[in-house]
């Protein structure tokens, strides 16, 4: 079965969500899934969640969780890049996964954990059987050029405009 390479990009929520939940239909199917995360470390409902599952779904995290709106540190640099590049390698070996998501990957370019040459390099050299899965807002408009398909998630109205903060087993 080919492959192809979708985009979930956008200010609304709901990014990451689509992508597991995309990934849950493909093991249900009996596909083979690898999430990997490149700005959350730890633990998360959504990652908990998928434990059962962890004979057809993988989810290696290489962010550290120790920034989001702030600034990088080099060990953060470090781990997203060693990250990429190991999944560069797994693409090129010959991986024995159905489904990759990047989440995150889009943010991570946008932070500065990786440029958007290493993305489009991973990319690149995907194997046209796996379907690829990039999330995360501000998108590069040369990762939406090689998408076959794009999906932007609009914010409309938001309930943390009102002072709600994130809440275990909705946003975390």
């Amino acid at each position: 079965m080919k492959g192809y390479l979708h985009v979930y990009t956008g200010d609304g929520k709901g990014k990451t969500t689509a992508a597991i939940g995309l990934s849950i239909r493909a093991a249900g199917a009996g596909m083979k899934v690898l999430i990997v995360q490149f700005i959350k470390g730890g633990h998360y409902s959504e990652i908990n969640a998928l434990k059962p599952l962890g004979d057809r779904i993988t989810v290696r995290q290489y962010g550290l969780g120790r920034f989001i709106n702030g600034q990088p540190t080099p060990e953060d640099v470090r781990a997203a890049q060693e990250g990429l590049a190991e999944i560069a390698t797994l693409m090129k070996n010959g991986c024995d996964v159905d489904l990759i998501v990047l989440d995150e990957a889009n943010v991570a370019v946008a932070c500065g954990l990786f440029d958007t040459e290493a993305l489009l390099d991973v990319i690149n050299c995907r194997p046209e059987s796996v379907e690829l899965v990039i999330t995360g807002r501000d998108a590069d408009p040369r990762v939406i050029e090689k998408a076959d398909l794009v999906t932007e998630m609009r914010a409309v109205k938001h309930y943390y405009q009102n002072g709600v903060m994130a809440r275990a087993g909705i946003e975390m």
